[in-house]
């Protein structure tokens, strides 16, 4: 287990993942951030904290049940016409599901950011909170909505790492454990530095994109899947993490040309 968690395709999957992770949940730490605000000053950091704990064994609970659904491999349909052949299975039919909810969903989440970057969050501050309980219980629902996108990234981005699945199981608790204790200590700087530069929430959706388009392929994959003879090739991760990482790059030296103009100006 140990040469797999060190081998360098784990290690940048490792990075990449907790990466979106962190990107994932900066929507979760403002809905958390104004869950907590409704309570008195001296709770607010204890509901924010507890809420974020609770968030992490919510979403390794998830991680072992769409593990365990993702483990059946066995087609139970097979499709055989003249123009297209596939055997479906449960793993294929979550995989392919998923991306097709990962492309919907980041789509969705860019559309409504750049024409209603509020809504949301005006709708959580009209809601009442009275205790400690129900701010919690509130942080546990919102994590839950924000969980899919976050789980199904996790699965999307480890699945056919190694043929034991629980060592892919391992990498992404990993990934959860390690984004939920940097947003427990980070939480209001990376929430700030999001609010200063908008592009890189923006970029980790566009990531998601990609991401969804290769867990489909990989669903087809898997399922043998062929149109008029063509058979449906999975698309290599280091593709993905090339994409990655030359976006980010443009990313950072975009930033370094911001921050020269606005040094000149001074």
């Amino acid at each position: 287990m140990l040469d797999f968690l060190l081998s360098s395709e784990s290690i940048m999957a490792l990075l990449t993942l907790t990466f979106l992770e962190i990107i994932l949940g900066i929507d979760n730490i403002v809905f958390i951030s104004i869950a907590a605000n409704k309570l008195p000053a001296h709770q607010r950091s204890k509901a924010t904290n507890i809420g974020l704990l609770l968030a992490m064994v919510q979403r390794i609970i998830l991680l072992f049940f769409v593990s365990f659904l993702i483990g059946l491999s066995e087609p139970f349909y097979v499709i055989n016409k003249d123009w297209v052949q596939m055997a479906i299975s449960w793993q294929a039919l979550i995989l392919f599901t998923g991306g097709l909810f990962l492309i919907y969903k980041s789509t969705s989440e860019i559309r409504e950011k750049v024409e209603t970057p509020l809504h949301d969050e005006e709708g959580l501050k009209s809601k009442v909170i009275k205790s400690l309980g129900q701010a919690i219980t509130q942080i546990l629902i919102i994590d839950f909505i924000f969980s899919v996108d976050s789980i199904l990234t996790a699965v999307g981005m480890t699945n056919g790492l190694h043929p034991n699945t629980n060592y892919t199981l391992l990498l992404m608790i990993i990934a959860v454990v390690i984004s939920i204790i940097v947003m427990i200590g980070f939480a209001n700087p990376i929430r700030k530095f999001i609010e200063r530069h908008p592009s890189m929430q923006v970029l980790g959706l566009a990531f998601l994109i990609l991401i969804g388009f290769m867990v489909i392929t990989e669903a087809a994959h898997l399922s043998e899947t062929s149109f008029f003879g063509q058979t449906v090739g999975a698309v290599p991760k280091g593709y993905l993490y090339f994409a990655i990482a030359f976006s980010l790059f443009v990313e950072f030296l975009n930033h370094k040309i911001d921050n020269r103009k606005v040094k000149r100006k001074k």
